[in-house]
């Protein structure tokens, strides 16, 4: 899939603006006079078609889709504007990087995490092994991992603050400390001495992490991607699993 040359909320917004005006247009042509949540409705709508042929993600048809009404129903509540600025700064902290990365936080089930043990290297010992999540999230992989094989040393990296600051705090006050995660961009990770390297990200940045993992990644070191394949790349190996989201592990060896 071709970059987009824009950042996807960039695109949305601009369709959010032509709806409204084609909305406003239609209402004034045809003397129309509909209630507010009827009209954001007919813009949401209208924002969501628009969508629909464009590049988008499909998951981005039911945020056009709500914006508008959303609106018009916080409006109708009378909330506190301070209630704003406070969701927005949460959201801020959680989906810090989404506008630049186009990779949302996406939670992978303990299903997955099971299925991920598999692919550890074989116990020896006096020798450990190293594995990265990359995109770590509320750091679920790595404290269920570092559970099950106390021999690996769990490495996680992850943008947005606020699901970093709270991965952080349940590895320390756990005690695992054979576990570290790093707020931070996940192309400045190290590759070069990690065994397994797991993401869960979105199919915009697939090909460049791909591209990353062959320059880094020793001979024999696995990666693996949760739902989203790499362009032009068959994985060796495809583990189907029984959860919820109906996840697919795709597996590479380097």
């Amino acid at each position: 899939m071709r970059h987009l040359q824009f950042p996807p909320a960039f695109i949305a917004l601009l369709l959010q603006l032509a709806a409204f005006i084609l909305a406003l247009t239609g209402v004034r042509l045809f003397e129309l006079k509909p209630e507010p949540i009827a009209f954001a409705l007919t813009c949401g709508l209208i924002a969501a078609v628009f969508s629909c042929f464009t590049p988008l993600q499909r998951w981005w048809l039911i945020i056009q889709l709500a914006f508008a009404p959303a609106l018009v129903v916080a409006l109708n509540f009378n909330i506190p504007p301070h209630f704003f600025l406070f969701a927005f700064f949460v959201m801020l902290l959680v989906f810090w990087n989404t506008f630049r990365s186009q990779v949302p936080l996406y939670l992978s089930s303990v299903k997955v995490w099971q299925a991920l043990e598999t692919f550890l290297p074989q116990p020896e010992p006096g020798k450990s092994f190293t594995f990265i999540d990359m995109g770590s999230g509320l750091g679920g992989i790595l404290i269920h991992l570092a559970n099950v094989r106390t021999d690996g040393n769990y490495k996680g990296v992850e943008s947005a603050p606020l699901p970093c600051l709270w991965s952080w705090l349940r590895i320390r006050w756990g005690g695992f400390h054979q576990c570290r995660v790093h707020w931070g961009d996940l192309w400045d990770c190290d590759l070069a001495q990690v065994d397994v390297a797991f993401a869960y990200l979105s199919p915009a940045p697939m090909e460049q992490l791909w591209n990353k993992a062959q320059a880094e990644m020793r001979p024999g070191t696995i990666f693996i991607s949760s739902t989203f394949n790499v362009p032009g790349q068959s994985p060796i190996e495809t583990v189907q699993v029984d959860d919820l989201h109906h996840s697919t592990l795709l597996v590479w060896r380097m």
